[in-house]
């Protein structure tokens, strides 16, 4: 009780400043001694500390309940000179300062505060650990292109040739387009967006992120010399090249991100007013970091879709299809299947194009066409590696087809995904490559189509009533409304103002019996192969996005997006 009684009589005491002051270089460290006095009471600290300079005590939980305001003091701000700005529930303006000995700093917000409508700041003080503790916090979450302040980015690269992008290098470089550029990737991976979309307009141009399968405006930029420089920029780290404009050209270029590395794809196509540019992002850790462990469960499949996937996957030969859109969810759930089975009892070899998600204890190789390994030769050289289970990433042309169909009739267990609309048309896409049609029934198990539906915001989605309108667009006339429960997410911080957060797989699945085999065997009429696989207890996509929006759990609008009505 006395050190503490001492210790508080100190920091009360302005020649224990001055003495203090003069042993240190800078103001900072003061402050650091100041608070190393208490020891471990930083409570006592902030008390004693806001009676002396007359400031409000801040604590990281009361900063937790305020709004920050990064226009005002931007995030590279706030972390270099150890100062913030919140707004309290009573509207009131607060500025933080780990550092009330800091007159620079002081001086430096008053010159901000002369262009601000509140000129009567409330001032507080925090100690220097939470401050740092809540902006390490409030990364993950703001904005670099709102944060960046009228500062540049930089980039530089490791031993891998990624660049390294981070909110503390967005703040340093001298060039206002790799600033621009780096920050856009910045915000889309901290986002979760899946795609980056730079398009070129007459006087501008527009970036967009795609963000649960939705195109969501982010920004546009103004002036035609920033929307060729951008596109300069994004050619040089793919190495493309930068005087061609009249032709699509394709690359690729890695970033590191909080110590990941992530692969973008990027594709370059000319329009009207220039070039237009899409980056796919690859982030092969996503899953991993997000769901820990990777299992249909996670995915949001109904439990007759998780029970079809593991049955099949289960099988000691055959062919397992997996089908549906780009960007659908398809490479994702043959990931989930594989990970299931994947009890280092058999040897699983898996063919990518890239490797979007590193498996334990798979042999996972890349597809390097320019290097000639394409998915046919190396599934040919797979068969010769003695695999178990194979993962073929996506069936393109024949070649691939048809050793993927001789696999599975030989004891192997083949995984792959194929593009079409929905599990009848894959057996069309097979005739179409010249697969022989009893061999494809033969090793053919079964086939999974998905969507993915995104849902209802849990934070701001409410009852809703459709209208008569658009029940009827949405083939729901005869559908019993007593036990129906319609929501809608009004839309809010969380989920971005769309009202939706996260996405569900939905699924139409079906398996072989024989007089499928026979029917498809002898290419009869699909109306024919519908009706028995009707009988053999088909559940189509529509039905099972209809079942989401009935349980309250997406909007008509959105299924209606996703699935045609039957």
């Amino acid at each position: 009780m006395q050190n503490e009684f001492l210790s508080l009589t100190r920091v009360l005491d302005a020649n224990f400043i001055s003495e203090v002051q003069q042993q240190s270089n800078t103001a900072l460290n003061t402050i650091e001694r100041i608070e190393a006095s208490f020891g471990t009471d930083s409570d006592a600290y902030l008390q004693a500390a806001a009676t002396y300079f007359r400031m409000q005590p801040n604590t990281l939980d009361t900063m937790r309940l305020m709004k920050p305001d990064f226009e005002l003091i931007s995030f590279v701000e706030a972390n270099k000179r150890l100062c913030l700005a919140f707004y309290d529930i009573n509207q009131k303006l607060i500025l933080v300062m780990a550092d009330p000995l800091d007159v620079r700093t002081r001086s430096w917000i008053y010159a901000k505060l002369r262009n601000h409508s509140q000129q009567s700041p409330h001032w507080g003080i925090a100690t220097i650990a939470d401050v740092r503790s809540y902006l390490i916090s409030m990364e993950k979450s703001v904005r670099a292109m709102d944060s960046i302040g009228i500062s540049d980015a930089t980039t530089t690269t490791n031993d891998s040739n990624a660049i390294t992008i981070s909110i503390e290098g967005i703040s340093s470089t001298e060039s206002r387009i790799v600033r621009l550029v780096n920050s856009t990737i910045y915000d889309a991976l901290r986002a979760g967006a899946s795609d980056i979309h730079l398009e070129t307009q007459a006087h501008g141009m527009n970036i967009k992120y795609r963000l649960d399968g939705v195109l969501t405006l982010i920004k546009h930029v103004d002036g035609s010399d920033t929307s060729e420089q951008v596109l300069s920029r994004v050619k040089v780290i793919s190495e493309l090249d930068i005087a061609e404009r009249r032709i699509p050209q394709d690359g690729r270029f890695k970033v590191l991100v909080e110590g990941r590395e992530i692969d973008l794809r990027v594709s370059i196509m000319p329009n009207l007013f220039g070039e237009d540019a899409v980056l796919r992002i690859l982030d092969r850790y996503h899953l991993a970091g997000e769901r820990k462990a990777l299992s249909l469960e996670t995915l949001g499949f109904s439990e007759p879709a998780r029970a079809f996937v593991r049955r099949l996957s289960a099988l000691p030969y055959g062919l397992l299809l997996v089908t549906g859109p780009t960007g659908s969810g398809k490479t994702t759930t043959v990931y989930a299947a594989i990970s299931e089975i994947n009890t280092g009892l058999d040897k699983i070899v898996t063919i990518e194009d890239p490797v979007e998600y590193q498996l334990a204890g798979v042999l996972q190789i890349p597809v390097n066409e320019k290097k000639g390994l394409t998915f046919a030769r190396g599934l040919r050289s797979i068969l010769r590696h003695d695999p178990d289970k194979i993962m073929v990433g996506e069936i393109r042309d024949p070649e691939t087809a048809q050793i993927a169909v001789q696999a599975a009739l030989t004891g192997h267990q083949v995984f792959t995904t194929v593009h079409a609309n929905n599990v009848f048309d894959v057996i069309g896409r097979f005739a179409n490559m010249g697969v022989d049609s009893y061999s494809f029934v033969s090793a053919l198990n079964g086939i999974l189509a998905q969507r993915l539906v995104r849902i209802n915001c849990p934070m701001c989605s409410v009852p809703d009533t459709p209208s008569a309108e658009l029940i009827a667009r949405s083939g729901l006339k005869d559908i019993a409304f007593a036990c129906v429960d319609f929501k809608r997410g009004l839309g809010c911080g969380h989920c971005r103002g769309t009202g939706f957060k996260g996405r569900r797989a939905i699924a139409e699945t079906l398996a072989l019996d024989d007089i499928l085999r026979d029917l498809m065997g002898e290419r009869a009429a699909l109306s024919k192969i519908k009706l028995a696989a009707r009988q053999a207890g088909l559940r189509t996509l529509r039905e099972a996005a209809v079942d989401l929006a009935t349980q309250g759990l997406t909007t008509l609008e959105e299924i209606n997006r996703v699935t045609p009505v039957e």
